[in-house]
């Protein structure tokens, strides 16, 4: 029996690609860069299944010229790169991956806001750089972290779990989101509107979907209103913070600092005024980068594969209403 063709955008961990060896014929792209658009498109029109990442744009035109598809799946938890109703709209089933690496983001959102807090990043630099004379009572303060104020922005499973470890810390945690939420109360945080959070927070942390509505969340203005000595942690999605309006922010002195996980765009050039400052901590999306997550997530995404080419419900859809219809 001829084996359903996949293409696969990126090499992933083996823990997934083993599972896909054996039941597929695989097509593996396996430049460091992400394929073109039009390479993308041409691949994925001979493919039955697609598994994709967040840097591939999934869009009408694409799946137009794909109709082999049988499914897609997305090697993340986010899926704003995918055009969901387009792929809904034919019956095509898109996986991702959840859950699986919310205490691995934690974890690096949490050592994001310490670095930046203590100035390591600077600091190491300062020491390789042969600056480093002697012990002295004013050199590269930084900012307490134990009995802070937290403001966590988007309280989901990333935002809770950040919020379990500022409690080993002693801070006192407040949280926005679009109504208040159940859990939050048994991990002490407060319920804050948007403004409220932003004025009380010595830092802020983005945990929250890329949408029309967190698009630029984080503008001029709501940079405004954060403290002089205000420490800006983003691991949610570039976009949702104005990088032309952070850069002002981080030279004008509204606020102390920022530590960035994603950008916009991604990665940023290396020309960009935000790389140039001591005060802007910036790593290549790199918070689910441990090597037991990112395998799990390799498995997740191979099984969501799997199932959608046996025509069956995939273990984690994004659009369960396309089995919904199959009724």
């Amino acid at each position: 029996m001829t084996r359903p063709r996949v293409f696969i955008t990126r090499v992933i961990p083996e823990e997934g690609l083993a599972l896909l060896r054996d039941a597929c014929a695989i097509d593996l792209w396996e430049d460091e860069l992400p394929p073109p658009y039009d390479i993308l498109q041409r691949r994925a029109a001979e493919a039955d299944g697609l598994l994709c990442l967040l840097s591939d744009r999934i869009d009408a035109a694409l799946l137009e010229a794909a109709p082999r598809l049988r499914v897609i799946s997305q090697m993340a938890v986010g899926y704003d790169n995918i055009d969901v109703s387009a792929c809904t709209a034919r019956g095509l089933p898109v996986g991702h991956t959840p859950g699986v690496l919310t205490e691995t983001t934690a974890d690096f959102a949490f050592a994001l806001l310490m670095a930046a807090a203590r100035r390591i990043p600077e600091a190491e630099r300062y020491a390789r750089a042969g600056r480093w004379k002697t012990w002295g009572p004013t050199l590269l303060l930084g900012r307490d972290i134990y009995g802070a104020t937290l403001g966590i922005i988007g309280m989901g499973r990333i935002g809770q779990a950040v919020a379990r470890r500022a409690r080993g810390f002693a801070m006192r945690i407040l949280y926005t989101d679009r109504a208040e939420v159940p859990e939050a109360a048994i991990l002490g945080a407060e319920y804050r509107p948007l403004e409220s959070l932003l004025a009380e927070s010595d830092f802020v942390s983005l945990h929250v979907p890329l949408t029309p509505e967190t698009f630029h969340l984080i503008d001029a203005r709501a940079l405004s209103l954060m403290r002089p000595t205000a420490i800006l942690i983003n691991t949610a999605r570039g976009p949702v913070v104005d990088h032309t309006a952070l850069y002002e922010a981080l030279t004008g002195g509204q606020i102390a600092a920022a530590a960035l996980d994603v950008t916009d765009p991604e990665p940023l050039p290396p020309d960009s005024p935000l790389l140039a400052l001591d005060n802007c901590l910036v790593v290549p999306h790199i918070a689910s980068a441990s090597v037991a997550t990112r395998g799990r997530m390799a498995v997740m995404a191979a099984e969501n594969l799997l199932a959608g080419l046996r025509g069956e419900r995939l273990p984690h859809p994004v659009n369960p209403e396309v089995f919904d219809r199959r009724r």
